[in-house]
């Protein structure tokens, strides 16, 4: 049995196209969908009561961000597969049905990502390593534009061949189809996400906990979706700018590998800080779920 998960803030034409799509296209009759919206102020509630009753509907009175929303939503699953699956997406005819039969083909991996595809049929470069110090140096600087496939690629992955179906450290979370077992050896399944980060880098703290445990993760081109990308974050770009650099720090620091990588993380952290401060143009609190909304 598949869960679809979906997390929903102030986008109800695109989960209203998401949501058809979903119920358009099942895996199978017996696949439910669950919906958590978290405080939307546009009517998202009540398209999705009206439209998609057969929809599962968690109507959370405040906004409790990301990783906290799709807790919820694992908490009300019953599948033994489980897809966390932005709202701001598409599946298309045969999407779950290859994602699930991908995901059995290959029993030791733990979570599958798939092709993600742009509105006007571009594939989008949704790939990346897990973050480390010389990766994020070669991303900055442009070292790993200029020599991909090197260690100064280890972030951005340029090198990365969406043609080919192979094991990848994490695939963007827009589409994470995750098995159950592999979750419940990191943690708990109904909870699988760490809520210390909230909007980001949630779903990459996951899925590193996840490959550290013997489950990696599969990028599968032949599991196909429209992605029209970053619809929600974007209504907030200064908040969620300081969100996702605080949260890139809390990522370094909880998974350092010894205690004298705390040596080059702080140093670190301040060029992340100070590139917050001129990308959004001055300090902001970032997210604080349960104050208020995005």
């Amino acid at each position: 049995m598949l869960s679809v998960l979906v997390v929903n803030w102030n986008t109800r034409e695109l989960l209203r196209a998401c949501l058809a799509s979903l119920l358009a296209h099942p895996s199978a009759p017996d696949d439910e969908v669950v919906v958590v919206d978290n405080a939307s102020t546009d009517g998202s509630a009540e398209m999705v009561r009206t439209e998609f009753p057969t929809v599962r509907f968690v109507a959370s009175p405040v906004n409790l961000g990301y990783a906290a929303g799709n807790n919820r939503a694992f908490s009300e699953a019953n599948g033994h597969c489980l897809l966390t699956l932005n709202p701001d997406t598409e599946v298309f005819e045969d999407t779950l049905a290859i994602a699930l039969e991908r995901l059995m083909a290959h029993p030791g991996v733990g979570a599958l990502g798939a092709r993600q595809i742009g509105p006007s049929g571009e594939v989008q470069a949704s790939v990346r390593g897990f973050p480390a110090f010389l990766g994020l140096f070669g991303d900055w600087t442009g070292l790993g534009r200029r020599w991909p496939g090197t260690v100064f690629d280890s972030y951005r992955l340029a090198a990365f061949d969406y043609d080919k179906e192979q094991l990848a450290p994490q695939p963007m979370g827009t589409f994470l189809l995750f098995r159950r077992e592999a979750l419940a050896a990191v943690g708990d399944p109904a909870r699988p996400f760490d809520e210390s980060f909230p909007i980001f880098f949630n779903e990459v703290d996951l899925l590193a906990r996840l490959r550290a445990a013997g489950w990696p993760c599969l990028y599968a081109p032949s599991v196909r979706i429209r992605h029209h990308g970053g619809m929600s974050t974007r209504q907030v770009r200064a908040s969620m700018i300081w969100e996702s650099h605080r949260s890139l720090v809390r990522y370094l620091v909880k998974h350092r590998r010894s205690f004298a990588s705390l040596l080059w993380i702080g140093p670190l952290a301040l060029l992340i800080f100070g590139a917050a401060f001129a990308r959004a143009r001055g300090y902001h609190a970032g997210f604080r779920p349960h104050r208020h909304h995005l």
